[in-house]
Parts: C-alpha cells; sequence; structure tokens
C-alpha cells in the first residue's frame, strides 16, 4: 500500500473543485451531443469551455505515455464499438449512436476525471440497456469503498452484476489513482475476486471506470495508437467518477448540478457520503 499516496486537507480540496469542474464539461456540453453534430466539434467546444470560460487545461491534450504518441484532442470520444480513448474527428452523430464523451481538466495541478454515456436521437433497446447496466456496475462498485475494504471487491461486484446481464468486462483497462499525476497507483480492475488486492485507506482518490460489452470482453487497437474498439464490433459503454475514500465509507469528487443521481438501489442503500 506503500505506493498508493494518501491525499492531504489541501488536496482533496483541490481535487474537489477540479473533479467538480470536470464533470461542469459534461453538463456543457449534453445540449449539443445531437444527430448531425461532428465529434470533432464536440471537442472543439470542450475545449474552449475548458480554456476560456473554467481557466482548465484539458488533460489528455498532447498526454503522452511511453510507448505511445501525444494524444491529439481535448477529450476522448467514444462512439458505439468504440470502448475507450475515440479521437474526435469527422465523424457525424446520427440517430441511435451510443457515445461517451471523457473528460480529465487540470486546476491549480489537480486532476478532475469524469465520463457519461449519451445515447443520440433514438436510441436503441440494446444502447439504453447497456448504458443503463454499465451505470449501475460503477455504483455498485463505488458502493464497495470504505476503509479496510479491498480494491477486489470493487472488481467483483461489478463483474457479477455485467455478467449476470449477458455483458463482459473489459480487463485490459482500468480506473486508477490520480491527484496531481494523470495516472497513478492504485489500478482499479473491474473485475476479480472479493478479499483480494489492496486495502482502501481514508485520503486515498482513484477513479470507477467500468467499460462493458454487450459482446465478448476482447479488443483491438486501431492504427491511430489510440482507440480501442470491440473485436466482434459489439456496442461498449462507459461511466465515470473519480472518488475519495473517507473515514466512513466514499465521497464522489466529479459532481455538479447536472450529474445523474445514483440508481434506485443505491440511494436506498444510504452509502454515498
Amino acid at each position: 500500500m506503500s505506493s498508493i499516496s494518501i491525499k492531504t486537507q489541501a488536496d482533496i480540496e483541490g481535487m474537489r473543485v477540479a473533479g467538480r469542474l470536470a464533470s461542469e464539461v459534461l453538463d456543457y456540453i449534453t445540449p449539443f451531443v445531437k444527430v448531425g453534430v461532428t465529434t470533432g466539434e464536440l471537442d472543439r467546444l470542450c475545449h474552449e469551455y475548458m480554456v476560456n470560460v473554467q481557466g482548465t487545461i484539458p488533460a489528455p491534450l498532447n498526454y503522452c505515455p511511453p510507448g505511445y504518441t501525444p494524444y491529439p484532442k481535448a477529450i476522448c470520444t467514444s462512439v458505439n464499438d468504440v470502448i475507450c480513448h475515440g479521437i474526435p474527428g469527422d465523424k457525424v452523430l446520427k440517430s441511435g449512436d451510443a457515445v461517451n464523451l471523457d473528460i480529465t481538466v487540470i486546476k491549480d495541478g489537480y486532476h478532475g476525471d469524469t465520463s457519461r454515456m449519451f445515447l443520440v436521437g433514438q436510441p436503441t433497446l440494446l444502447a439504453k440497456r447497456l448504458a443503463e447496466v454499465t451505470y449501475e456496475c460503477m455504483w455498485l462498485g463505488i458502493s464497495k469503498v470504505k476503509p479496510g475494504a479491498r480494491l477486489g471487491d470493487i472488481g467483483h461486484v461489478i463483474q457479477q452484476h455485467a455478467e449476470k446481464h449477458g455483458y463482459s468486462v473489459v480487463r485490459e483497462f482500468c480506473g486508477h489513482g490520480i491527484g496531481t499525476v494523470f495516472h497513478e497507483e492504485p489500478q482499479v480492475l473491474h473485475y476479480g475476486r472479493p478479499g483480494t488486492g489492496e486495502v482502501l485507506a481514508a485520503g486515498m482518490i482513484f477513479t470507477i471506470e467500468p467499460m462493458i460489452n454487450a459482446g465478448r470482453r476482447e479488443i483491438k487497437e486501431m492504427n491511430d495508437g489510440w482507440t480501442i474498439k470491440t473485436r466482434d464490433r459489439s456496442m461498449s459503454a462507459q461511466w465515470e467518477h473519480t472518488v475519495l475514500v473517507t473515514e466512513t465509507g466514499y465521497e464522489i469528487l466529479t459532481k455538479s448540478e447536472g450529474t445523474p443521481p445514483p440508481p434506485a438501489f443505491i440511494t436506498d442503500q444510504a452509502v454515498a457520503a
């Protein structure tokens, strides 16, 4: 556990601000996600809002981990069979599309990271159900967060719920610790066994961001070096929050006025901070 940073109160305050601002980008862009818009236009709007209105820095822009080329845009737009890291461009959204917008902003050195699913025009029953179950998966994972719990508890409940509905969990990508660094320890897997993995402690901050496929879990990387798709071309969905482990449970840091509420069964458990 020594490699997982415990955030100070000042860090937590900075992360609250960054998380709220990331979520507010999604609030802002929501009315623009409609039939006929290009993913490139969504990127342009988000980028301008971050820089000119919020005074934030889009973390993905020119992000370049080892072995990658610099990411060329401010946000990720993953449509239909794109699992994650879809690069915005000239793709025109049409009725029935399902798109994940993944936003990470930097404010005063702190990263806020969150994503939401958007269903364009008249969504298919498959897209609606997949997005709904994936949202439930994320929240079930969040509900396991408290001091003394283990990372495997989070992964297990997500995997169990997804597979119960006939879906599969992407294994090559996962949640991650976050703070003044975009990606840090721990890795938060969205599958696993309860009672395994690192023990959670108050002050840890990480993302929970399950990627759930309607078909098989296998992936393929596209030639741009970033875009990840389902190998069987089935639809994929993802939701993401940044979560703080508190003394008694958890706090969602990526909340704003437009944040969708938790599923009723989570609210009923009264575990949210």
